[in-house]
């Protein structure tokens, strides 16, 4: 399993002792075996052996299937926002579906492998950023502080955002 201390230590080793960058060549292959470690690591494993348990995993599939339309039809319904018709109730019947979804061991199983591999680049994001500066930023994954001018949907209610 990769730990921090091998990303430390892959990261440190791009370096000269004054701190500036080797050649491109090296840097290159430091990246790409940065990736071969990521790739062999367990949390990946883990991920991709319950991806393809939902992909073999029938229930899973027809949930998502309905998922995906119900997803549409609120999609459609959306671009008129809360004074559509259907607006309340297509947006129900996704979140139910989404719950029904969660609720499969699989799919829980599959979520909770991508969070973590998603933990593990973050983390490895921020080790290689931080060599460079401690000032530089890395973003996350986490959902911004939502509203009308975040760029995506938001249930606030003022009948501008949908």
């Amino acid at each position: 399993m990769l730990t921090l201390d091998q990303l430390k230590s892959a990261a440190s080793d791009t370096q000269d002792g004054r701190g500036t960058s080797l050649d491109m060549g090296a840097l290159l292959l430091r990246a790409y075996e940065l990736g071969d470690m990521i790739n062999a690591s367990a949390p990946v494993a883990d991920y991709l052996y319950w991806k393809a348990v939902v992909a073999e995993d029938e229930a899973a599939q027809a949930l998502a299937v309905r998922f995906r339309k119900a997803k549409e039809q609120f999609a459609d319904c959306e671009r008129f926002g809360r004074f559509h018709p259907d607006y309340h109730e297509a947006k129900d019947k996704v979140k139910a579906l989404e719950a029904e979804l969660d609720a499969l061991p699989s799919v829980s199983r599959f979520k909770a492998a991508e969070r973590e591999v998603d933990e593990l680049l973050h983390e490895t994001a921020q080790l290689i950023a931080y060599a460079v500066s401690e000032t530089v930023k890395v973003p996350g994954n986490e959902r911004a502080g939502g509203g009308c001018g975040s760029g995506g949907s938001c249930s606030c209610g003022s009948g501008g955002c949908g």
